[in-house]
Parts: C-alpha cells; sequence; structure tokens
C-alpha cells in the first residue's frame, strides 16, 4: 500500500501567513479602542491638572521661595544703653589724656548697645575700606560691576604702603575679585585705590556714603592717605557691616561674598585679641582657634597709619545673637598705647557680652532648687505657679 502527501501548491500555501496578519490586523483594533478608551476617561482630569506628576512653573512664578520663618535678620537700631559699659570705655579712655578714643557697638538682634563718641569723625585709615567694599557689592548685586571684571592698574591709583600690587608693572590688569579680597586681606592700598576709582572717584562715592546713612566717612584721598585726612566714625564702621548682616543693602549672595571676603583679614591684633582677652583672659595668637572653641566668631578690618588706629568688626556671640562693634584711636606716632587702648575696650566689651552672661547662666544651672517640707504651709502671698 502506498500513501501519497497531499498538494499545498496553489493558494493553500497562502493561507497560514494571511491568517497571522488578520489576527495582528486584529489585535491592533482592539488596542486602539483600549488606548482611546483610557485617554477619553482621563482628559477630564488631565484638562483640571489633577494628576500628581512633574508640571511647568508659571512663567511669572519663582522657582525658589524664601522660607516663611528663620532666625531673624535684626536691625540697626540701637534701643537699650548698656551704661555700665560705655561708662567703663569712658574710664579707660580718660587714663591717656592725649589719646581720643571713640567706639560703639549694637546687639543686631535686641538692640542692646554702648557708645564713646561714636559719632565724632576720626581719621579712618584703612579701616576705610569696609565701607568701600560694600560700595564694591552693592554694584555687583546691581549688575553695574562684574566679579572678573579687570582692572587696569594706572600710576594715579598706585599706593605705597601695604599691599603688593603696586610694585606690578603699570598696565597690568587685576580682576576686581582680587582686588576686593587683597583691599582686605593685606590691605592692599593699590587694591583700594583701584576700586574707588571703578566705583566713580572720591566725589560720587562720598555722594554713596551719605546716602547709606554714613555721615562721617569721607574719602578725600588716594590710600595709604598717611595725613589722615580720610575719615569715618565709630558707628559709622558699625552700620556699615550691619547694613550688610542685616540684609538691607546686599542680596544674600552678595552678602556671602562680603564675608567670605571679610574673614581673609591676616590682621588680627585689636578686636579679635580683645574679645578673647575678655572672655578668657588669654592673649594668645592668633586668637581665632579659641574663639572658635568658646563659639565666637569675630570677622574684622583694622586701619593703621602710626597716628590713627581703628577696627570695625561683626562678632557673632556664642548665643546665636550677632554684634557690630567698632573702636577708633588717634594719638602720638606708633604710639602702643592707641593699639592697647582697643583691646581694653573690646575686652570690657565682651565681658558684658559674653563673659558675664555666661557666668550667670552656670550658676543658674549649678544653683539647687529650694525645698520645703511638704507637709509646711506656702508663704503668705503665695499663690498658684509662685516661686520661692
Amino acid at each position: 500500500m502506498s500513501f501519497s502527501r497531499p498538494d499545498r501548491s496553489g493558494s493553500a500555501g497562502w493561507g497560514q501567513p494571511l491568517r497571522l496578519v488578520l489576527r495582528l490586523l486584529v489585535m491592533g483594533i482592539g488596542l486602539g479602542v483600549i488606548a482611546g478608551t483610557v485617554l477619553k476617561l482621563l482628559a477630564p482630569r488631565l484638562a483640571s491638572d489633577t494628576i500628581n506628576g512633574p508640571r511647568a512653573l508659571p512663567a511669572t512664578a519663582s522657582p525658589l521661595q524664601p522660607l516663611p520663618q528663620g532666625l531673624p535678620l535684626g536691625r540697626f537700631e540701637p534701643r537699650l544703653e548698656l551704661t555700665g559699659l560705655s561708662q567703663a570705655w569712658a574710664r579707660l579712655a580718660a587714663v591717656d589724656k592725649d589719646l581720643k578714643a571713640s567706639g560703639f557697638v549694637l546687639v543686631l538682634d535686641d538692640g542692646r548697645f554702648a557708645q564713646l563718641r561714636s559719632t565724632d569723625p576720626m581719621p579712618a585709615a584703612s579701616s576705610i575700606k569696609t565701607p568701600v567694599l560694600l560700595a564694591s557689592m552693592e554694584d555687583l548685586d546691581q549688575g553695574l560691576l562684574r566679579w572678573n571684571e579687570p582692572l587696569t592698574m594706572t600710576k594715579e591709583v598706585v599706593g605705597g604702603g601695604a599691599g603688593w600690587m603696586g610694585g606690578s608693572p603699570l598696565g597690568t590688569r587685576f580682576p576686581v575679585y582680587e582686588a576686593a579680597a587683597e583691599m582686605i586681606r593685606v590691605s592692599d592700598n593699590t587694591a583700594t585705590n583701584l576700586l574707588i576709582k571703578r566705583l566713580g572717584g572720591k566725589a560720587k562715592l562720598n555722594a554713596r556714603f551719605r546716602s547709606l546713612g554714613l555721615p562721617a566717612t569721607k574719602v578725600n584721598n588716594w590710600l595709604p592717605d598717611l595725613g589722615g585726612t580720610n575719615t569715618t566714625s565709630s558707628r559709622d564702621l558699625a552700620r556699615t557691616i550691619a547694613l550688610v548682616e542685616t540684609g538691607e543693602r546686599l542680596s544674600p549672595r552678595a552678602r556671602d561674598l562680603f564675608r567670605e571676603v571679610m574673614g581673609r583679614t591676616v590682621t588680627r591684633t585689636l578686636i579679635p585679641a580683645g574679645v578673647l582677652r575678655g572672655v578668657t583672659g588669654s592673649s594668645t595668637y592668633p586668637p581665632d582657634s579659641e574663639l572658635r572653641a568658646k563659639g565666637i566668631t569675630v570677622l574684622n578690618k583694622t586701619g593703621d597709619i602710626g597716628i590713627a588706629y581703628a577696627d570695625g568688626a561683626l562678632i557673632q556671640l556664642p548665643n546665636g545673637q550677632r554684634a557690630v562693634a567698632a573702636f577708633m584711636v588717634k594719638g602720638p606716632f606708633n604710639d602702643p598705647r592707641s593699639t592697647e587702648l582697643i583691646r581694653s575696650m573690646a575686652a570690657e566689651m565682651s565681658r558684658v557680652l559674653i563673659k558675664e552672661p555666661a557666668a550667670a547662666a552656670k550658676a543658674a544651672e549649678a544653683k539647687p532648687p529650694l525645698s520645703r517640707d511638704p507637709g509646711s504651709r506656702p508663704p503668705a502671698g503665695a499663690g498658684v505657679g509662685s516661686r520661692p
């Protein structure tokens, strides 16, 4: 018996591929119907923007919003005079009749302050560089100055004395960030003159200082101004720093740059050393490691032309409050009593603001609570919640 295979030639050979195509076509139509139905159901929700997920911000919306609450920035608003401290400064200044001293301190958080001839104009020396830095940061903030903008050194702005930039060839170009940093770090006089010129010159800068509420602050001569014609006051120096720290004049980014530059100061012999002496009695130099161990930070800029000394600072206190302080002394040329008087005034300040409150708090914690016999009657007049 023999068997033969069925004939698969002709149209019968296309049956399987046609069935496959037909199945795929049916599946595609089905998926399309399902997808269309889902989109139709979701359309109202998409239109009302109720689906959770990334969404585009409106063109007018700010991507970053300030925190609703936070530590207060404080104000330059003297409210309660620490008369004991003011009187202590007056006694220190009265010891040497040939020295003229000025001092001012303000706790930005609560308005406590002390003063000694704080509005008297005195030779600014290099302390004038702090207001110059503020004006530079304002222009940077307003887009009138670029941080990396080159400043060309000309013969007019070359200043002797402190700093190294004046030894560079004429025509050397320094970026603003370097001029600002060296003006504060090593008190470079040429760097300061470069910035004064870029800010519009002495007259324009003086008008600006007046608009900032710094009436005693005037640039009358290029640095180093050994004759002491450039002036400021202890109150003006403190206010300059407060304008930054309270957010009144600079944005947070410009404020951070200001603080970063101020933190580079290498001369720490006046307010920082005095603050440390008042708190610990120590004369360690540099004082920064011991200050940090006590929770104290001091950002300062000094001034020294021999006949006048000055220092202005932002002081971060251990309790989280901030104070702005400045001291100025005019006297005989290179007289060590001038710098010692500034340190002594700063020491008195730190005793009042830091040491005495800390000692009082420590004593209160160590004091054992008063106890009474449980059966005894409360003192006359003592009501609920009263303390013995």
